[in-house]
């Protein structure tokens, strides 16, 4: 992750410095960043310029990070380290905390796994972690990407998660990331349309499925988290991602479920879908 930003201590009484960023004390519990593990970084730039347009910058992390930028937004950070940490080729939310050891703490107490960190990436700290289903996730506690308005319009346009009981996954995550505990700035937890909804100031920023309410937990599914980016035209990012290595699993008007060449999974929802 790359945040070059000063931003906001208002929230810890402190003067702040800008008016257009934010930090995880005054922001929480929401997604603020997504990143994808690779194994050949030219080659995934080179897939996701092409379904995406986007254009990309180095990270202070090293050789082995970029960020991608649209519309000169950033919006997603890339680590070609899959091989070299023998990590899953997969694409990660990371949700804004105040403090990453309380967070880990409280992962670990409720049966879920910390797989990386609290590490130090200076101006803040992330934590790879896992629930207790199995889904992987991050958090970071720290500045966030200047001007977080702006990355949230840009992409992704939410994120959801496939796991097998909707209703205890809201527990664990909620308790985890204060959702719905009423300090100003958290998320508000609702059910609506046969999904669990996270908003933030509003805006539905997750959703969390595990089928039908009057369904029992189903153990065939495989909980993850799946990214959703927002996009004008479904189907011409599904014929670039097959042009470029990649592959379509899911496809109508609205909404393509896609694979890149590495094999990470991804979904592209049309800007007008609800």
């Amino acid at each position: 992750m790359n945040h070059e930003t000063p931003v906001s201590d208002a929230a810890n009484g402190k003067a702040p410095r800008r008016r257009d960023v934010v930090s995880t004390h005054s922001v929480f519990g929401a997604p603020c960043w997504v990143s994808l593990t690779s194994r050949d970084l030219e080659a995934t730039q080179n897939f996701y310029s092409a379904v995406f347009g986007w254009r990309w910058r180095g990270a202070k992390l090293g050789e082995h990070f970029r960020i991608a930028l649209a519309d000169g937004v950033p919006v997603a950070g890339i680590a070609a380290v899959a091989a070299m940490w023998q990590m899953a080729v997969a694409w990660t939310p990371y949700f804004a905390v105040p403090d990453a050891d309380v967070a880990v703490a409280r992962a670990r107490e409720r049966g879920g796994t910390a797989a990386v960190g609290p590490l130090s990436f200076p101006p803040g700290r992330a934590a790879l972690l896992a629930d207790r289903d199995g889904a992987t996730f991050g958090i970071w506690q720290g500045e966030l990407v200047s001007n977080w308005e702006a990355w949230r319009r840009a992409t992704p346009a939410f994120i959801r998660l496939h796991t097998r009981d909707a209703f205890d996954a809201a527990l664990f995550y909620g308790e985890i990331l204060d959702w719905a505990s009423g300090v100003p700035g958290c998320c508000e937890v609702r059910y609506e349309g046969g999904e669990v909804v996270l908003r933030s100031q509003g805006d539905a920023v997750a959703r969390i499925d595990s089928g039908a309410v009057e369904a029992a937990p189903d153990p065939s599914v495989r909980p993850h988290w799946q990214i959703h980016f927002a996009v004008s035209d479904v189907p011409g990012c599904a014929r670039a991602a097959e042009k470029h290595g990649g592959s379509v699993l899911q496809e109508d008007e609205t909404e393509a479920i896609l694979r890149d060449p590495d094999g990470a999974q991804f979904t592209v929802t049309s800007h007008r879908a609800p």
